[in-house]
């Protein structure tokens, strides 16, 4: 057990499968980022923050920096995603868009290792 699969563990059940899909799919694409909570949300940091994510009542909150955001305002807009500065949310009532959380997380990565 994890500080973020612990974290899935006490949140409703009807939200725990995509808060665990997207803990799965982000653990896959930072495998060697530390897991800890920070704000009072599960985050990957790498000598900085890298994602974090959050559960609330109708979406899983996902934060991947303002320059994460801003770099994908154009994908997110399209998609028809709530977004302002440095969050995005993902409504529980849709599948999860992994192809754009996997290249958000990308450039996150690569945006972190320039530091």
């Amino acid at each position: 057990m994890t500080v973020i699969t612990d974290y899935i563990e006490h949140q409703p059940a009807a939200t725990q499968e995509k808060l665990t899909r997207m803990y799965t799919l982000i653990k896959v694409l930072l495998p060697d980022a530390s897991e800890r909570i920070s704000y009072g949300m599960p985050t990957f940091w790498q000598g900085h923050n890298i994602v974090h994510f959050a559960a609330f009542k109708n979406h899983i909150g996902f934060y991947p920096t303002p320059s994460g955001v801003e770099h994908f305002a154009a994908a997110l807009t399209a998609g028809g995603y709530k977004w302002s500065k440095g969050a995005i949310q993902f409504p529980y009532a849709v599948d999860l868009p992994e192809r754009l959380i996997t290249e958000i997380v990308e450039f996150r990565r690569a945006e972190n290792s320039g530091k």
